[in-house]
């Protein structure tokens, strides 16, 4: 398994456009075969990050929907989103694994 960990810069100003932008990114990793775990918002501390998690069963199948999901109309339209409405400033993409065997 292959976790992915999304460190957002947000235009506060456009806080209700980038929650729409992860409604939809939520539906759609899901739809392509992973889990997501969510996105986390500012609450207390920095007001302009946020955060995303999501896995997929392996880094094949990650690349699978990277693929799959640039030129997939609905992707299409969420990146279209957020381009319009600026409401990500930068990300930075990271990529996890988990530590199994803990007792």
């Amino acid at each position: 398994m292959i976790t992915i960990h999304l460190k957002y810069e947000i235009d506060v100003e456009e806080l209700e456009s980038f929650e729409e932008y992860g409604r939809r990114w939520v539906r759609l990793v899901n739809r392509f075969g992973g889990t997501h775990h969510g996105y986390f918002l500012p609450s207390e501390g920095d007001s302009d990050i946020a955060y995303a998690l999501f896995s997929f069963p392996s880094l094949a199948a990650y690349e699978r929907y990277r693929e799959d999901s640039a030129t997939d109309p609905e992707c299409q339209a969420a990146f279209e989103l957020a381009r319009e409405t600026r409401c990500i400033k930068r990300y930075e993409r990271r990529f996890l694994r988990p530590l199994d065997g803990l007792s």
